[in-house]
């Protein structure tokens, strides 16, 4: 007897009205990215008026920080829709260029809205003349509470669900079916809870003990890598469990490696995902040389 975890009775969307013939939603998805950059703002609002947190004084007013909050929401949007389309549907997307806007119907990178956010951290530091490492250090402080939330509405939508399972924890997603039929009722690894616990919750655990016990934030450039190299490490080890986006599975490549090495390989993620370990890396030894 296999046992499974019946999927929550939870509704994507929290309330829905009509205005003139239109109708206006609000889901999870839409609340977990403006809560968690409503959260992220206050804390780094807080940040800057404590001088002790850093090594001479805060990189930049918090009134800046109201600034920053819009440059980070046009870095995550655009970023994200953008590496969505480019890493994981570019074919289709070409096709149907009228479909990029579309972002209600889904369709976000995290490694697309990531390299949108550090651009948009480089303009913000050189429009306003900021060191650019410690500002990027106060947006790595503060991102495992968004990816939390965003994780957390991942599963409530639902969508990228793990592999077929038969653990005890595994969950019976909606709709959702298993290549092998003698595998019923359908369970997979919940991996956005997973990726929930490790990219939100002991990253951040993490990184608080190191701003509040390390004075890490004295070292322009230290928890930007930690984050970094956190992330890139649960991002890959996740990967091991959840499913691969349709365009990488066939039948000879069930787990949607698209790098093979061997009997095993690398899927989409953890190839993206390899150059922000490097990078955490580069710049954690770069912050204990300076």
């Amino acid at each position: 007897m296999i046992y499974a975890i019946p999927f929550p009775n939870i509704a994507p969307e929290i309330f829905s009205f009509e205005v003139f013939g239109f109708t206006l939603a609000l889901r999870w998805y839409a609340l977990a990215y403006i809560t968690g950059l409503l959260i992220g703002w206050r804390l780094i609002t807080r940040m800057m008026r404590h001088d002790r947190f850093w090594s001479r004084r805060a990189p930049m007013s918090p009134a800046l920080a109201e600034d920053l909050l819009t440059w980070l929401v046009l870095g995550v949007v655009l970023g994200g829709r953008l590496g969505f389309v480019l890493f994981y549907q570019p074919e289709y997307y070409l096709a149907h260029p009228g479909e990029i806007l579309k972002v209600w119907q889904g369709g976000m990178s995290f490694h697309g809205g990531f390299l949108g956010v550090v651009a948009a951290a480089i303009l913000f530091s050189w429009r306003y003349k900021l060191p650019a490492l410690s500002i990027g250090d106060s947006i790595a402080a503060v991102t495992p509470i968004g990816l939390f939330l965003g994780r957390i509405a991942n599963f409530i939508k639902p969508e990228l669900w793990g592999r077929p399972t038969s653990q005890a924890w595994g969950v019976e997603f909606p709709g959702v079916t298993c290549p092998d039929t003698w595998l019923l009722p359908c369970t997979r690894h919940p991996s956005q809870l997973y990726e929930a616990g490790l990219e939100g919750i002991v990253l951040g655990l993490v990184i608080m003990w190191l701003i509040w016990r390390g004075k890490a934030l004295h070292y322009p450039g230290r928890i930007t890598g930690v984050f970094f190299l956190g992330y890139g490490l649960a991002r890959m080890f996740v990967e091991m469990f959840r499913q691969a986006d349709l365009q990488f599975l066939s039948p000879d490549n069930p787990f949607g490696y698209v790098l093979h090495l061997g009997h095993t390989g690398l899927t989409q993620g953890q190839i993206l995902s390899l150059p922000m370990v490097l990078a955490g890396i580069a710049l954690i030894i770069w912050s204990r040389r300076t």
